[in-house]
């Protein structure tokens, strides 16, 4: 899985992601609010973990960022401040959880694990299109390169997969893919069709996503399709 963490604490900012990383997870840092607002522009995450004080862009404000664009992705927010209305705040902007400071590095674990456990295990042999695999066990997708991706895109792309010859709509994507999330609207679509485009590039395929926002999209396996 994909995470996003983002502290100001150096020591403590590198600490933390080396235990993720060994935990097998695969994680971004981001040292203040602006960098993390950066990462969520163009990267797709299966959970996002923020310290509330941060320079250039608090906590708060990047979590109503997130929420502003339709991203659903659950965050974990860390405070060193103890007062209720603090935390109330963070949950009231859209936080699925808080930890206060200092914590345990097995709390924080275990919140994480919570935090993402909504998520899916696939299986099965790799898919293939064109000059792309998708490969449902470590959610990597290739062609002249490789990137990983994270739950939603992977579920997105797998319908797209699964469909060659078939645009569909934003609405039965929302069905397929946010089902279980009744707040996605077609901007969530929209916003995930172009973390997919993106990575489409990152990987040198020659396939694209037609659609546009609100339309309905296809996997065109020649041409990258415009924009």
């Amino acid at each position: 899985m994909k995470l996003l963490f983002a502290e100001d604490t150096r020591d403590l900012n590198r600490a933390v992601t080396v235990l993720l990383t060994r935990e097998g997870y695969d994680v971004d840092s981001a040292a203040d609010g602006e960098e993390a607002l950066n990462y969520i522009k163009t990267e797709s995450y299966d959970g996002i973990i923020l310290d509330i004080m941060m320079p250039k862009a608090d906590g708060l404000t990047v979590l109503s960022e997130l929420r502003a664009r339709h991203i659903l992705t659950p965050v974990l927010l860390l405070t060193a401040k103890a007062e209720v209305d603090d935390r109330v705040a963070g949950l009231d902007a859209g936080a699925d959880d808080y930890l206060p400071k200092p914590f345990a590095m097995k709390e924080l674990l275990a919140r994480v694990r919570a935090m993402t456990r909504r998520s899916r295990t696939y299986g099965g042999e790799p898919l293939r299109r064109g000059d792309l695999t998708l490969d449902p066990a470590t959610f990597a997708l290739c062609a002249k390169n490789s990137v990983r991706l994270s739950v939603k895109e992977f579920e997105l792309l797998h319908a797209l997969f699964s469909n060659p010859d078939a645009a569909l709509s934003t609405e039965t994507l929302l069905e397929r893919v946010w089902r279980e999330e009744p707040e996605a609207q077609a901007d969530t679509v929209w916003l995930y069709v172009s973390y997919l485009r993106g990575k489409l590039r990152a990987v040198g395929s020659a396939a694209g996503i037609e659609g546009e926002r609100g339309g309905s999209f296809r996997l065109n396996m020649g041409e990258a399709a415009h924009e």
